[in-house]
């Protein structure tokens, strides 16, 4: 039997897993976060010198709200620390080439040629493949309601839509849950911190308590236990072409729209993962 990489990474990372986490519970103060938000914290802090005045006319009037609102949307930012800033900085560049000289060109030949009926269906079907991921991390998580939805969904979608292929328990609005449940969630429900930001080469941005979770859901993963690994790895790639094909711009808008597209896609990824442990 094959012996899978995951068990070597998971015992890296539950190394560094008690090595690092115990840092994440408190929130880093501003003069511990990295150079790249250097610029917001001063921003930061004379937005709130300011805003102990009273403005007397309309244009201070305007400075002052204007103030008072990035104020607030500062003090909404989540802040990881990014001790591996330059391996990261690295990381985000590959990945960023290999999205635009190959994912995105093989998105966009696929896309060309394929069905959108077939596309969807192709993506109904891996989702519907993931449900003991999901299945699991709602038990974990004490949500019995989620879990008997995921259950019942799961058997429509197998039966009535023919291995998943079709979705309709689509139908029910009931079973339409709001996200994906997964290990790294379930940590961050227990109160464990993000520990350190992290860019892996094509799986791209986390942070380290998720790629623990990573480690963990991939023994839960369907297509993990598929012989030879090159098979596996063709059918994943098959995965995430079909799924790069339902997001093309998306990537595409927010680097165009970022000073930093690095510190812009770290502060994506973060406030997208607050997002789904709060749900």
């Amino acid at each position: 039997m094959r012996k899978k990489p995951f068990i070597l990474l998971l015992q890296i990372f539950l190394f560094f897993a008690i090595s690092f986490i115990g840092c994440a519970h408190k929130p880093l103060a501003s003069k511990q976060f990295p150079a790249d938000d250097a610029p917001v914290n001063q921003n930061q802090q004379a937005a709130t010198v300011d805003t102990d005045q009273n403005p007397s006319s309309p244009e201070e009037l305007d400075d002052f709200e204007k103030e008072f609102f990035e104020e607030e949307f500062e003090a909404r930012q989540i802040h990881v620390a990014d001790p591996l800033s330059s391996w990261n900085r690295v990381m985000f560049h590959f990945n960023d080439k290999l999205y635009f000289w190959m994912l995105k060109p093989l998105a966009k030949g696929y896309k060309a040629v394929t069905p959108d009926i077939f596309r969807i269906g192709i993506k109904n079907f891996f989702n519907n493949l993931m449900f003991p991921i999901r299945f699991a991390n709602c038990i974990f998580q004490g949500k019995g309601n989620a879990a008997g939805y995921e259950f019942t969904k799961f058997g429509i979608n197998t039966t009535a839509g023919f291995l998943g292929f079709g979705n309709p328990a689509g139908l029910y609005p009931e079973l339409n849950l709001p996200d994906n449940e997964d290990l790294g969630q379930t940590f961050g429900k227990y109160g464990i911190g993000n520990g350190f930001y992290i860019v892996w080469p094509v799986l791209g941005p986390s942070t380290l308590r998720d790629s623990v979770g990573l480690v963990g859901d991939a023994f839960l993963n369907p297509v993990g236990y598929v012989e030879p690994i090159e098979a596996e790895l063709a059918i994943k790639g098959f995965d995430l072409i079909n799924r790069t094909s339902f997001q093309i711009g998306k990537y595409e808008a927010l680097k165009e729209a970022a000073v930093d597209p690095y510190v812009a896609t770290r502060n994506s990824y973060l406030q997208y993962r607050e997002k789904q442990i709060k749900q």
